[in-house]
């Protein structure tokens, strides 16, 4: 229904919308028809007769009600203002009269003091419903008003049910014809064709570029003794524990590019290691000699641990496989020759004198992790001390008797020297064997093997205390193996197991 317009047009505008034959054949006949005529043929045709809206919504819907509140309110201040001159001037009186009258007395004042106290107070609970209905009135005058005045769009709903019919068609014109268009081009026989030969196209190059990289590997030229012996697990093919090949590499001057690229094409990765506890068995013989010319120091240490851990992991896995055995036979009660001779080399390497079967059980058990790359890791400045580079000694062990190296500063009288090593396993075996046979840490095994006897973990953090002979700053010493197994998240690689090994149980004694 259009706006502005007079409330006749808008009833005759509703009698054409509902088609009112009546009305439309006095029209044509040009019979004038008054309002109320019209209100009464469209009232008998059971058409909805909207109210006039002359008056502006905001006049009825907001002003009126307004005014009739105002009104109220005025009545309401007249009222009370009322009551309250005419309170105060009966007090006047009483107060007059306290004073000319002396015959009255002071009771006669406060009787007339409480009666008109009375009678104000019931004046104003009289405006109490008065007020009340005057709110009333406002709030449903202005309800009333304001859904009156959305009924007017209720008679639009024909030509709006119209027009949203006519959108919906057009709409569904235009969806059928994207989908035509689409399936043509789809089954398009010279588009499949380019489709095919696009595939066939990426196919022959990926083909190629496989080829490619197979000749560089037989053709490239092996400059370096190194990556003759290194046998490189082929991709995305999983071996089983048992059939993990070892690199060993020999004991050649090699450079840290050459260890870094080994790493990436084994896969070899810390945060994988971490979270899978399994470490791939790769034995370094040395470190690159240009290890300090890292400047990355995360990079730095990284590599340092990749190359030791497998060391310390591979020692520590041999030691649990004898204390396995040494269990299995202290439980029988026969032994056999082989096994008497077992024992009684295992004796002579750990120092046990007597036979004292508990004191090698003590003895003959691994070194937690975290400590044992923390002490390398303190001892060779992360892998490039001058002993670490020359002599393979990760763990700074002294000797006055072996072959060894000789230190640049040291006093008058000490006459030792930092012990060579062939290859960095030995230095890794025999720094187990120190704190495992040396009686300056009969403390550390001690307190190991309480938690072994507990059946509780052997952890770094808890052992580290117990080391405070094994440098001449003693508690300085272990205070700082503490933070560097802290610093570095050596804890993590307690439970690490080399990828060819079998899962060891916690021993239980």
């Amino acid at each position: 229904m259009k706006k502005n317009l007079s409330y006749r047009d808008k009833l005759l505008e509703l009698a054409q919308i509902y088609k009112i034959t009546e009305i439309q054949n006095y029209i044509k006949r040009k019979k004038n028809l008054t309002t109320h005529q019209i209100e009464h043929i469209l009232k008998k045709n059971n058409v909805p007769i909207p109210k006039d809206f002359n008056i502006s919504f905001f006049k009825k819907s907001i002003s009126n009600p307004i005014s009739k509140a105002g009104r109220g309110v005025s009545g309401f201040y007249s009222d009370t203002t009322d009551g309250v001159g005419k309170f105060f001037k009966r007090t006047k009186r009483g107060a007059t009269g306290l004073y000319d009258d002396t015959t009255g007395g002071v009771g006669n004042f406060f009787v007339r003091l409480w009666r008109n106290s009375g009678n104000l107070g019931i004046g104003i609970l009289n405006l109490i419903p008065k007020v009340s209905l005057t709110v009333a009135n406002f709030i449903s005058n202005t309800l009333v008003e304001t859904f009156s005045s959305f009924y007017t769009s209720e008679v639009e709903k024909t030509k709006t049910n119209k027009l949203i019919k006519g959108f919906g068609v057009v709409v569904f014109v235009c969806a059928i014809g994207i989908i035509f268009f689409t399936l043509k081009e789809n089954f398009d026989p010279n588009n499949t064709n380019q489709l095919v030969q696009v595939e066939k196209e990426k196919t022959k190059k990926i083909e190629k570029q496989k080829k490619e990289q197979t000749k560089k590997v037989e053709k490239k030229p092996q400059k370096k003794a190194v990556e003759k012996q290194v046998k490189k697990p082929e991709p995305k093919k999983e071996k089983s524990p048992s059939q993990v090949t070892e690199l060993v590499l020999p004991n050649l001057n090699i450079k840290t590019e050459t260890v870094l690229s080994l790493f990436e094409d084994v896969e070899y990765d810390l945060k994988t290691v971490r979270y899978q506890k399994r470490v791939k068995p790769i034995y370094f013989t040395q470190f690159p000699k240009d290890l300090d010319e890292i400047k990355d120091t995360k990079l730095k240490k990284e590599t340092f641990i990749k190359i030791v851990l497998p060391l310390v992991v591979a020692e520590n896995d041999k030691i649990l496989d004898d204390k396995i055995k040494l269990k299995r036979i202290t439980s029988k009660k026969m032994t056999t020759d082989k096994e008497k001779s077992w024992l009684r080399l295992k004796l002579r390497e750990y120092k046990v004198k007597n036979s004292d079967i508990i004191e090698l059980d003590k003895r003959m058990d691994i070194i937690p992790v975290s400590i044992a790359l923390a002490q390398a890791a303190k001892e060779s400045g992360w892998g490039t001390s001058r002993f670490a580079l020359e002599g393979n000694a990760i763990f700074g062990q002294w000797t006055w008797t072996g072959q060894g190296i000789e230190p640049l500063h040291k006093g008058k009288h000490e006459g030792h020297k930092i012990l060579r090593f062939p290859i960095l396993r030995a230095s890794v075996k025999a720094y187990k064997n120190n704190l495992n046979t040396h009686k300056g840490y009969s403390e550390f095994r001690e307190k190991r093997y309480s938690y072994r006897k507990r059946n509780k973990s052997i952890k770094g953090l808890n052992l580290t205390e117990t080391l405070d002979r094994y440098a001449q700053t003693g508690k300085e010493y272990t205070e700082i193996l503490e933070q560097i197994i802290k610093q570095n998240d050596l804890s993590d690689f307690e439970t690490v197991q080399l990828t060819n090994s079998v899962v060891k149980k916690d021993i239980q004694l």
